[in-house]
């Protein structure tokens, strides 16, 4: 059993933060901000008449316009007549050249791609770019109460994308977990996390295809280690919405203006064959391997970044999920809202997802007749999420210091098909204290101490220790 002392501090830190809360704190991405201000602060003093007039909406994109305008200013300061392209980073943020020099055109802007690995909508350029790649890596080392610490160098990921012309681009993401994939082993996995081409229509509605990520929640699209705190994805980011979530499949993307934007997908559908009581769906994903068509499974997001620092989002997905069950076919309905918002030194990101299973009853029963054991999957599983956070260092301190709290609830069991029981030990909460240390935008250092708890008075959770070193360029 914890003392006291250790309940105490981290209440006492996310009361605190909570309490900025509400007053309107939330999440963003400070580090996009401060490159922003910093942006325009070079620019008026290569041109004193500059005034920033630009849409504040989305910080990559106005980071984007503002150092294509200082390439412009120092390139007539040069005598140079032309700009080498850039391209936005993994992050959003980092820019840097492009392969093979100059633009078609000549001129500065002219093929210009801003690539987003989020899966958000790419606006179409005038002349063929040459994409280049890009990553992210994190390295972990966990410690469970009682146990020693578990290094593992989690993930390598490598992104590569390509402009056949300035309406037909292709991205895709390359990924090693654990290090290590050797033949018959399970200690890593070599995986194509996303793959896909888009067909640049009109600004509103775009047409791709491919190893497409499911557009469900914050993290699933955007899981790079700078873009969150603590060295783990969220436990109902998991659990309940499977990131890292993909399947095959095509649809539509397109920016509405006004800051809306939308994805609609058809794609594979889960397998729940594979569903269980403690991970609920995760293990369902066939991640684009051995999937069905059968019966595709439809899913949409639809995004709201029209005000400065604020995101608001909504996903859903629908489809059925028994191509491997014979004569049960569970519908799997999901749905979700998600927010960030940020204030001067404050953020705040918080969730919510609620997932319906159709004809459990009958699906635990074939499961049991073919494995010998009762899966008890639940007929609703439920999560949410709340995390305030603070960045400690003043402004003019080049590197950054974010102190944070998450209080995580999720259940798999939330609801059961009757004749079947609810386990208490998979109504699970967690409270998660830590920091992150950026020295620079793009790496990440983390520390957490994470907080575990559920309802049974036999299966006792275990608290951990975690820490990390995450990194993209």
């Amino acid at each position: 059993m914890l003392t006291c002392s250790l309940w105490v501090r981290p209440l006492a830190f996310c009361f605190c933060t909570f309490a900025f809360a509400a007053h309107g704190f939330g999440q963003t991405e400070p580090d996009l901000a401060r490159r922003v201000t910093e942006v325009e602060r070079k620019l008026r003093l290569l041109d004193p008449s500059f005034a920033t007039n630009l849409s504040a909406g989305d910080l990559a994109q106005r980071i984007l316009d503002l150092e294509l305008k200082m390439d412009a200013l120092l390139a007539r300061r040069s005598g140079g007549g032309e700009t080498p392209p850039v391209i936005a980073s993994a992050s959003g943020a980092g820019l840097f050249p492009a392969p093979g020099g100059l633009s078609k055109s000549g001129t500065t802007g002219s093929g210009l791609e801003s690539v987003s690995v989020s899966g958000d909508f790419q606006k179409s350029a005038d002349a063929e770019t040459r994409l280049p790649f890009a990553g992210y890596m994190e390295m972990h080392a966990n410690k469970d109460r009682g146990d020693a610490f578990r290094p593992d160098f989690h993930r390598f990921v490598l992104l590569f994308g390509h402009s056949f012309s300035d309406r037909i681009k292709f991205w895709s993401e390359l990924e090693v977990e654990h290090a290590l994939v050797a033949g018959g082993e399970s200690t890593g996995e070599l995986a194509v996390e996303q793959a896909y081409v888009d067909f640049l229509v009109k600004p509103w509605m775009n047409f791709r295809a491919g190893m497409l990520l499911t557009p469900m929640g914050i993290q699933n699209e955007r899981h790079e280690p700078p873009s969150f705190n603590g060295v783990e994805r969220t436990f109902v980011e998991t659990v309940i919405i499977p990131t890292t979530w993909r399947e095959l499949g095509v649809g539509l993307t397109g920016d509405l203006g006004r800051g809306f934007r939308y994805r609609a997908y058809v794609a594979s559908s889960l397998d729940a064959s594979r569903f269980g009581a403690e991970f609920g769906l995760a293990e369902g994903k066939t991640n684009g391997f051995d999937g069905s068509l059968r019966n595709p499974a439809k899913m949409a997001r639809v995004e709201y970044a029209g005000v400065r620092r604020l995101t608001l989002g909504t996903s859903f997905y629908t489809g059925h999920a028994g191509f491997r069950t014979r004569g049960v076919n569970p519908g799997v309905t999901i749905g979700e809202f998600d927010g960030r918002y940020s204030f001067r030194r404050f953020d705040f990101r918080g969730l919510f997802a609620q997932t319906w299973i159709s004809r459990t009853a009958e699906l635990n029963r074939f499961l049991e007749r073919q494995t010998g054991v009762n899966p008890n999957v639940g007929r609703q599983m439920r999560g949410y999420y709340m995390e305030p956070a603070v960045h400690v260092l003043p402004r003019k301190v080049r590197m950054d210091l974010i102190a944070f709290g998450r209080y995580e609830s999720y259940n798999t069991q939330f609801r059961m098909a009757p004749g079947f029981v609810a386990l208490p030990e998979f109504d699970r909460s967690s409270w998660v204290t830590g920091v992150t240390l950026k020295p620079i935008a793009d790496v990440a250092i983390k520390f957490d101490y994470v907080f575990n708890r559920n309802r049974s008075a036999v299966v006792r959770a275990v608290d951990g220790i975690n820490l990390g070193i995450g990194w993209w360029f």
